[in-house]
Formats: structure tokens, C-alpha cells, sequence
């Protein structure tokens, strides 16, 4: 009876999950972003290595490192 209330709610939580991203990504409003308004000053672009260490790696490296702390700190006690 119980794993039957735990998957009910791993799928309600799924449901739940799929469909915020999904909402996120319709309503999100990247296509406005193919006409520059006036007094636009875009900068250049990342490159593939810049993109990946800025949103893959760093975040990763900060997790790590935040992690290693907590675990420090729960050892000393």
C-alpha cells in the first residue's frame, strides 16, 4: 500500500515537473531576441569553450566546493 502512495507521488511530482519546464520553455520569450531594439549594444559572442566552463564546468566546480565544506565541517564535529 505504501509503494503504491510512493510512486502515485513520484508521478504526480514528475507531471508536475515536465510541466512547469514546459511552460517555462513556451512562455520564455527568446524569439523577441531576434530583433534588436534601439540602443542595443550586444557584446561578441562566447565561444564553445567559454560557454561550457561558464555554465557546465563552473557550476560543477561550485557544487563540488560547497560540498567539500559542509563535509569538513560535519567531520570536525
Amino acid at each position: 500500500m505504501v509503494n503504491v502512495k510512493k510512486k502515485r507521488n513520484a508521478r504526480r511530482v514528475a507531471a508536475v515537473t515536465a510541466g512547469t519546464a514546459l511552460f517555462m520553455l513556451l512562455s520564455s520569450p527568446s524569439a523577441l531576441a531576434l530583433y534588436p531594439d534601439d540602443g542595443d549594444d550586444p557584446g561578441s559572442g562566447l565561444s564553445v569553450i567559454q560557454t561550457l566552463s561558464m555554465f557546465v564546468v563552473a557550476p560543477i566546480v561550485l557544487f563540488v566546493v560547497i560540498a567539500g565544506l559542509v563535509v569538513v565541517a560535519e567531520r570536525k564535529r
